[in-house]
């Protein structure tokens, strides 16, 4: 054998009880799992390199189910900000908003929509315009492997532009072409991001109808829904309705309860959701294990304030009575890009710049509306937050959900990002298994690993078993944890001493190496 992992406990994902095994690696694949007291004749495995796991799990890798790091993985061949954590499949092209399927215009118009979240992308080479390119050049090597959604804003923004109206038939079937032509290059299912704009501008019935061809593929919709703030519940209950009238799974992104509107109203969402799935829906979610959230600075406008894109939203806040009317929205009406909600300031933390010498305000909190618009027109609406309005109890409430999947939602741009990009995965294992007891250690990476994996229709990954991919994470229960703070949000995990991607090591004593394992993760076909 090339590798064989000797005396592990093996949590194998299927969330049944550990046990003690060698687990032995050839050409990137388990080839065999003797457990311990295995019947006699059965030979312990050899190889030409044996690990001692005594006194650490070994389970597959972990599937973050919700990332943003579409530019990141090109950018960034280390790209420890997964690798370490043991993150060994990311799913990108969330929220709505990414890079593929697009034409010049498209593309020059979502790298300015989504600079706070993966830079402006001056360092880029964007050789590709479709979903399959995209998905190409991912091929030619990444730190980890990654899956695709097709971003509903971004077909709306190629096929109808930044218009607040309903999209004609032959725009419509524009659209429809779209999300086909990507499910067919291997996305494995849509997105939406439904307080972002040009996205939130569809009705449910463009939805539906572009959920119908997602639904032909076999794929799955992802919406970040309306509103997760007042009308919370409403919201997540449209997309039920929605997703059942198209015929097409439903995994509901970031799945949180969030602002004061909701607090200890997590039991309502679930029941809701089970309501659903006991008359047979198929829906599945994620979260991370933290209460801020984390967005652009632009993103809590209302979306009047947004439409024709954003040199359009640059010059309504130059003009002193368009933006007292923003104000007006935020402050008094509460704007439906803050969910419904009137914008408390001070729960808004400066995360990120893209101007340079704009970086005094970063770990600010804003202190009103005049410091919000004259940070949009300096940094061009490149600012990302973090939003402190989140509740302890809600989270903790979902993440033990049938349902649930871990996502980071890691936006990883910025001076001090959300420590979630780093260290959601650890966290899990760390604070609320060990620590809090709110999950068994089995459970939980069922939750970040085979869960995900069934999502995704993969069929040889997200489990420990002889022929699946040797996606793998080596990790000592008793110290692993996230290293990432608030202060210091780039810390790496501790107790993760070894990362495998496809039989190969990108985590090895620790440390990072130069492998380059990763790859698309195309959908299968049903």
């Amino acid at each position: 054998m090339d590798l064989v992992f000797r005396d592990a406990e093996v949590v194998d994902g299927t969330g049944g009880a550990s046990y003690r095994a060698d687990v032995a690696i050839e050409g990137g694949r388990i080839a065999a799992i003797v457990r311990e007291g295995a019947a006699a004749g059965c030979q312990r495995p050899t190889a030409r390199r044996v690990v001692d796991a005594e006194g650490l799990a070994l389970s597959p890798g972990f599937i973050d189910m919700h990332a943003h790091s579409d530019l990141a993985l090109l950018r960034d061949p280390d790209h420890s900000a997964k690798a370490a954590q043991g993150v060994t499949l990311e799913v990108l092209g969330q929220d709505g908003l990414s890079y593929a399927p697009v034409d010049d215009r498209t593309l020059a118009e979502v790298r300015k929509a989504i600079t706070g979240w993966n830079g402006s992308g001056d360092d880029i080479d964007f050789d590709w315009r479709t979903v399959g390119e995209y998905l190409d050049r991912l091929d030619r090597g990444i730190a980890v492997n990654a899956a695709y959604l097709i971003p509903q804003g971004t077909v709306r923004m190629y096929a109808v532009g930044w218009d607040d109206r309903p999209a004609t038939e032959s725009e419509l079937d524009h659209m429809r072409r779209l999300v086909a032509e990507g499910m067919e290059q291997g996305a494995v299912g849509m997105s939406s991001g439904l307080t972002y704009t040009p996205g939130m501008y569809a009705k449910d019935a463009e939805l539906t109808e572009l959920c119908r061809v997602v639904a032909g593929y076999g794929g799955y919709y992802c919406p970040h829904h309306r509103s997760y703030g007042a009308g919370a519940l409403e919201a997540y209950a449209e997309m039920v309705r929605l997703t059942r009238e198209a015929g097409c799974a439903l995994h509901l992104a970031h799945a949180t309860m969030n602002f004061g509107v909701n607090e200890g109203r997590a039991p309502d969402l679930l029941a809701l959701l089970d309501e659903a799935l006991d008359a047979g829906a198929d829906i599945s979610l994620d979260t991370y294990p933290y209460t801020p959230g984390c967005t652009t600075l632009v993103a809590v406008l209302p979306s009047w304030a947004s439409e024709g894109g954003p040199e359009a939203v640059l010059a309504r806040l130059r003009d002193d009575g368009t933006a007292e009317r923003i104000r007006h929205h935020l402050e008094v009406l509460g704007s439906d890009g803050c969910h419904g909600v009137p914008v408390d300031w001070d729960t808004i933390e400066i995360s990120g710049v893209s101007e340079g010498t704009l970086t005094d305000w970063v770990g600010r909190r804003l202190d009103g509306w005049a410091a919000a618009r004259r940070l949009l027109l300096e940094d061009r609406l490149g600012t990302t937050i973090l939003q402190h309005v989140g509740h302890e109890e809600n989270v903790r409430t979902i993440m033990r959900h049938r349902v649930h999947t871990g996502g980071s939602d890691g936006i990883l741009q910025g001076l001090k990002p959300h420590p979630r990009a780093y260290g959601t995965f650890p966290r899990y294992l760390g604070r609320y298994v060990r620590d809090l007891g709110v999950l068994t250690l089995e459970d939980c990476v069922a939750h970040l690993t085979s869960r995900p994996a069934a999502r995704l229709g993969l069929t040889d990954r997200g489990r420990i078993r002889e022929g699946y991919r040797a996606d793998l994470v080596l990790f000592d229960p008793e110290t692993v944890g996230a290293g990432a703070t608030y202060e210091s949000p780039r810390a790496l995990p501790t107790g993760i001493p070894h990362v495998l991607i496809n039989g190969e090591f990108v985590m090895e004593d620790g440390r990072r190496t130069d492998a380059l394992a990763g790859r698309a993760i195309r959908r299968t076909p049903v």
